[in-house]
């Protein structure tokens, strides 16, 4: 074998390996809204960009696609969501919808089908799904504790990992929020994470 074969041999060697590598690289899709898309603060401090750093820390070969978008409500989601797994086929799915279906006061059986809709789809196409739970102001009375009760219904019946609640230990604290007290600063983020993270861990393993 000539040395440029020989050396050809082994550049298409790496290279089908590096393939390889990259291949077996998983993603975790993050579809929210506005508390997901990093709204008011810059990108790299929202909680999914903090989540890609750390799995590069804890050397866990996935990459991180923020699909979230400011406004976003478990029907627009229920739209797209075939496109996004379509377009990303990832392996975990954070599903962070709600919020807005919420502070509008939609319809809790709208918002349980849309939601169960998003979790089936991903769930047809092999991911595993992380369901985020969302709470409502307490002056929506009734309203509010059966809004929130939605997401654990939705997690039994779809069997999925759930997060109580993406604001846990943020929403009482006045000073972690922006000036239109609905969106976290960047210092609440780390906060943010860290109740995804105790839903999202066990499904990396």
């Amino acid at each position: 074998m000539s040395l440029f074969r020989k050396y050809r041999h082994f550049l298409l060697a790496g290279l089908m390996l590096l393939t390889a590598t990259v291949q077996a690289a998983g993603t975790i899709l993050v579809f929210g809204d506005s508390l997901s898309a990093g709204y008011g603060i810059r990108q790299d401090a929202a909680w999914p960009a903090l989540l890609a750093r750390r799995l590069q820390e804890k050397r866990l070969d996935y990459s991180v696609v923020n699909a979230s978008i400011s406004g976003e409500t478990t029907s627009g989601g229920r739209t797209r969501i075939e496109a996004a797994l379509a377009r990303h086929s990832p392996r975990v799915v954070i599903v962070a919808l709600g919020a807005n279906d919420g502070l509008r006061g939609l319809p809790v059986a709208q918002v349980r089908d849309n939601l169960t809709a998003i979790v089936a789809s991903a769930q047809k196409k092999n991911a595993r799904v992380l369901l985020v739970g969302q709470r409502i102001p307490p002056n929506y009375g009734q309203y509010a504790l059966q809004f929130h009760q939605v997401f654990a219904e939705v997690a039994k019946a779809r069997q999925t990992a759930l997060v109580d609640f993406l604001l846990d230990g943020v929403a009482t604290q006045a000073a972690l929020f922006q000036a239109d007290n609905l969106h976290p600063t960047a210092e609440a983020q780390t906060l943010l994470l860290d109740n995804v993270w105790r839903g999202l861990a066990p499904l990396l393993k």
